[in-house]
């Protein structure tokens, strides 16, 4: 199982959220054996008393953390498509992923923030519908097709990406809880996310089930589909939450629980954590050094480890990419 860690954006993480201290994050990750690190889409929160909270812009950070790193798949948690034109989006995500060299992971999701959509004048309206225009126009250039598209939303006429996108195209990852969006995630996605959860839970059976039944209806072994879950921690010194939705901030705390999260199916895990310094970073880090020195690995493990989620052919949805 791949364990990433979801890296400051904001002046409130950690050490304020400077590009020096998200790059100096995101070695020691890398060097401490993060296989991935993460970045949110938003503008800003707004919350109801009144109080906000913004956010660096994902896709600039992202292409700076791709030429200081080396080794870590770089994925965002996740873009909302409203905030860009697909074939924009699919132009962006090809130039990340050859500066990247092939670590993109293009986490993709409709948006949940309303104010953020009001504030800087993008619809709110239709967001699942929007989303599927875009992932229908996105996925295929990607991959380096030529696409005309008609939609209700957007259009496309003979658009190509040239330079043509680095193969294979950047594997896609969908977060997705509601039925239709699973359905999406089924036909076109090549892992399917849900967040946010302490250990494995009632709600994540909840959703992995509806997720089978989203690939039972679009003809899909769910094997062939990845399952990704966002896993928050507390901060040090914080107490466990009594409904479970956080890991205590202690590296054995930690290890246990990704042992869980391996035990109950998933392939990655993006460890989020309210205060982002080195500090908390270590003991994350610490904790998927026990994950890792304590856990055996299993037939299973060692099988997809050969062959990707669920063995799917080279080329296909869920098939293994390099990384």
């Amino acid at each position: 199982m791949k364990v990433g860690f979801v890296l400051p954006q904001t002046a409130s993480d950690g050490d304020g959220g400077t590009w020096r201290e998200i790059a100096a994050l995101a070695r020691q990750a890398e060097s401490g054996g993060a296989d991935s690190l993460w970045l949110c889409d938003h503008f800003l929160f707004r919350g109801a008393d009144g109080s906000e909270t913004g956010y660096h812009e994902p896709w600039t950070l992202l292409s700076a953390l791709a030429a200081v790193t080396t080794r870590v798949e770089l994925g965002t948690l996740v873009l909302a498509t409203t905030f860009r034109h697909p074939g924009l989006l699919a132009k962006m995500a090809a130039t990340a992923n050859e500066i990247a060299t092939g670590r993109l992971i293009l986490g993709l999701g409709c948006g949940w923030h309303e104010p953020e959509y009001t504030a800087f004048g993008y619809p709110f309206d239709h967001r699942v519908g929007r989303f599927e225009e875009a992932v229908r126009a996105t996925v295929p250039l990607l991959r380096g097709e030529r696409v005309s598209f008609q939609g209700r939303w957007s259009r496309l006429e003979d658009a190509v990406i040239l330079p043509p996108p680095r193969a294979p195209a950047p594997a896609v990852m969908i977060a997705a809880n509601g039925e239709r969006m699973q359905r999406i995630t089924a036909r076109f996605a090549d892992s399917w996310q849900t967040a946010w959860f302490g250990h494995p839970d009632e709600r994540f059976s909840a959703r992995r089930a509806q997720l089978n039944a989203a690939c039972a209806a679009e003809g899909r072994d769910p094997r062939t589909l990845a399952v990704t879950a966002g896993v928050m921690v507390g901060r040090p010194g914080e107490p466990a939450p009594a409904d479970g939705r956080r890991v205590v901030c202690d590296a054995s705390a930690i290890a246990a629980a990704l042992g869980a999260w391996a035990a109950a199916g998933a392939d990655h895990v993006q460890l989020g954590i309210p205060e982002k310094t080195p500090r908390t970073y270590e003991i994350l880090l610490e904790g998927v050094r026990r994950f890792r020195g304590e856990r055996r690995r299993s037939p299973d493990d060692r099988e997809r480890a050969g062959s990707g989620p669920g063995g799917a052919a080279p080329g296909s949805p869920g098939a293994a990419r390099p990384g």
